[in-house]
C-alpha cells in the first residue's frame, strides 16, 4: 500500500498514567484519551476537524491511536487463536 507505515511509534505518543483519566490510554501532555479520539473519527470528524477543535494535537497523535487499537486489536485477537 502507498503511503502506509506500519511502524507508527504510538509507544512515545500514547501514554498510561494511574492518575490521569483513570489510567486509560491518553494522548501524551494531554488529558485526551485514545478512546476519545476514535470516537470523534468513528462519528465522522475528519483529522482536520479533530486538529481545528483539539489544537494540543498533531496529526501524528490521531494516527498513534489508530495504531495503538489496531495494535491491542491484534493481540486480543491473537490471544483467543
Amino acid at each position: 500500500m502507498k503511503g502506509y507505515n506500519s511502524t507508527v511509534g504510538w509507544q512515545q505518543r500514547v501514554t498510561v498514567n494511574p492518575s490521569v483519566r483513570s489510567g486509560k490510554p491518553c494522548i501524551r501532555g494531554t488529558r485526551i484519551t485514545v478512546y476519545d479520539v476514535l470516537e470523534y473519527l468513528a462519528g465522522g470528524m475528519s483529522e482536520d476537524e479533530i486538529l481545528r477543535d483539539f489544537p494540543d494535537l498533531e496529526r501524528q497523535d490521531i494516527r498513534a491511536a489508530l495504531s495503538f487499537a489496531a495494535a491491542r486489536e491484534r493481540r486480543l485477537a491473537n490471544s483467543v487463536a
